[in-house]
């Protein structure tokens, strides 16, 4: 092969949209649609047994974080695992996960194997959120990985439509509440159980291989992939996450991710009780179809808008922006306490702020976890970010009820906005803007080992 020809990642990474990126897509962003069903339908369901099992505040409280909690811990265990043993060698278990604890949700005799069940479905989201997302990234090329990724985790919004379209469904029907909450639930099993088969035929990405000296399989793949063949890559050293000036980036992307979920899970799993402040004599298919309505209109544009604009605009930019809306939309229903009186004044606000945490830092904290750190360290990097943005959630989605409880709509949205301003100033210092960039310059190329007696003869 010639000097001058480009290596294994270098064609990899210049490619045009291929059938297998679609794939790819496909694969990762169905556990995406699974995961935003099972953490959202949530709020309907406890709205649901609140009254067959007579929950208290706390109980719903508890019930709405165990997912998001149980969450933590399979980021944090799938990002290690998918650093330590491949990403093929994992990718799959997560969406078993899935399926396993929204059965057992589903014929739960009780709150107790109920919240095992969620704990189960809580270790598969996590679990989904590092592998997915790295693995996209990885097989991305260098001008549409933002437009890749954010497409992946797009079909959280289509989870979040469907959901409450399907609740409102069986709502409609006027079977048993103890039979709609269990369909609700192990609707879940569904899409996950179909990609199951797709996921444990995937490739390891080429970058994986070389990261692991297995050049030549990376030359097989890239080569099966893309149909042309390319020269040998030169394998990288390894990096340490806490070692190698990556601590500021990792504060950042775990920090803003713990902040925008605060908000947005917070919201979304309370929407029932935010809804119901507004509509106190609505019945729960009424509510449940305006969330649907605030989720169509709002949130899923947002979240095709940042796939489309990612690349031409860039992550740090839509994430300050996003940020920066949602303060002042929050702040604008704390001072004018009246809104949160009139449904027509408060959802203009309140579906603005909606659409901007999707066209904002919901789809790049995602994103950016799989940009800014080393292939070797990339599954524990993406999973520390969004363990600590599930934390953020589990203490959104535990704190919200209790504090609309006792503070009120107003005063709980300003709380959300300060949050928010958070948000703009750990962006502003510690994200690094990675449009156009190549997941290359992370990377430290070994330097090859000189034999001095041949070099000397």
């Amino acid at each position: 092969m010639s000097h001058d020809k480009r290596t294994s990642l270098e064609v990899f990474e210049e490619s045009s949209l291929r059938n297998f990126h679609w794939r790819a897509v496909f694969t990762s962003g169905m556990g995406f649609f699974t995961d935003a069903y099972d953490l959202f339908i949530i709020g309907t369901v406890t709205v649901i047994l609140s009254p067959l099992w007579h929950l208290t505040t706390l109980d719903l409280s508890i019930l709405n974080a165990t997912s998001i909690a149980a969450s933590v811990v399979g980021a944090l265990l799938f990002g290690r695992l998918m650093d330590r043993f491949g990403r093929k060698s994992i990718y799959g278990l997560e969406v078993i996960l899935l399926v396993v604890g929204a059965l057992v949700s589903a014929f739960a005799p009780g709150f107790a194997v109920l919240m095992l069940g969620r704990i189960i479905v809580g270790l598969g989201v996590g679990g989904d959120y590092p592998t997915s997302a790295v693995i996209m990234a990885e097989f991305s090329s260098r001008e549409r990985r933002g437009f890749l990724v954010t497409m992946v985790f797009a079909m959280q919004g289509i989870g979040l439509l469907v959901g409450p379209l399907f609740a409102a469904g069986l709502l409609a029907t006027h079977l048993p509440y103890d039979l709609i909450w269990r369909l609700m639930l192990g609707f879940g099993a569904l899409p996950a159980a179909t990609v199951f088969y797709l996921r444990r035929r995937i490739s390891e990405p080429p970058r994986f291989l070389v990261s692991q000296g297995r050049t030549e399989e990376a030359q097989s793949v890239v080569h099966a992939l893309t149909g042309r063949p390319a020269a040998q890559d030169r394998t990288f050293e390894p990096q340490g996450l806490f070692r190698s000036g990556y601590l500021k980036t990792l504060l950042g992307t775990a920090g803003s991710w713990f902040l925008i979920d605060v908000a947005f899970y917070g919201n979304g799993v309370s929407q029932q009780l935010i809804l119901h402040h507004l509509l106190p004599h609505a019945s729960l298919i009424t509510t449940t179809l305006v969330a649907t309505l605030i989720f169509g209109v709002a949130a899923l544009p947002g979240y095709f808008l940042a796939a489309w604009q990612m690349d031409r605009l860039g992550r740090k930019r839509i994430q300050i922006v996003g940020f920066a809306v949602m303060a002042l939309a929050y702040a604008a229903i704390m001072l004018d306490p009246a809104m949160v009186d009139e449904l027509f004044l408060f959802l203009p606000v309140y579906m603005l702020s909606y659409f901007f945490i999707e066209f904002g830092p919901n789809t790049t904290t995602f994103l950016l976890p799989t940009e800014v750190f080393p292939t070797n360290v990339r599954g524990r990097g993406h999973g520390i970010s969004a363990a600590t943005g599930k934390l953020g959630a589990a203490l959104g989605v535990f704190l919200l009820p209790l504090l609309l409880e006792r503070l009120g709509l107003s005063l709980t949205l300003g709380l959300l906005s300060f949050v928010s301003l958070l948000g703009v100033l750990l962006t502003a210092w510690a994200i690094p803007e990675m449009r156009g960039r190549s997941l290359g310059d992370l990377e430290r190329v070994a330097t090859p080992v000189v034999d001095e007696a041949a070099e000397s003869a």
